[in-house]
């Protein structure tokens, strides 16, 4: 299993002014924006990301990262093996992803993915 690329999660009450704090502070550009959450990048390397998020479109928690990995279900299979707490279970989101969230022994949410 390979890690692709690991995203902090910031909760936002005002997605807007989170961009543009973002984008104004750091000089990152947005490169994705559904709404509810928008990520934005390093323009030198657009695997440097930050997500800005005010709630989450299917699950009832928000993560406090995402961590885009090669092989999501090895890795959900994996965290059941462990026993760690699922909060989310394993989707196909409509947008493109397949994610789910575990909580970490700190009670940390973790949105693991793959993009399908």
């Amino acid at each position: 299993m390979g890690i692709r690329r690991v995203v902090p999660d910031f909760q936002s009450s005002d997605l807007r002014s989170s961009v543009e704090f973002y984008t104004g502070l750091l000089g990152l550009e947005q490169v994705m924006d559904h709404g509810w959450i928008v990520t934005l990048a390093d323009p030198s390397d657009s695997t440097r990301q930050v997500s800005v998020v005010s709630h989450d479109a299917s699950a009832s928690v928000l993560p406090d990262v995402s961590i885009e990995v090669d092989d999501v279900d090895a890795v959900y299979a994996m965290a059941k093996q462990l026993g760690a707490e699922i909060v989310h279970p394993l989707t196909d989101e409509a947008w493109g992803v397949r994610r789910f969230f575990v909580k970490d022994p700190d009670g940390h949410v973790l949105n693991i993915l793959g993009h399908q």
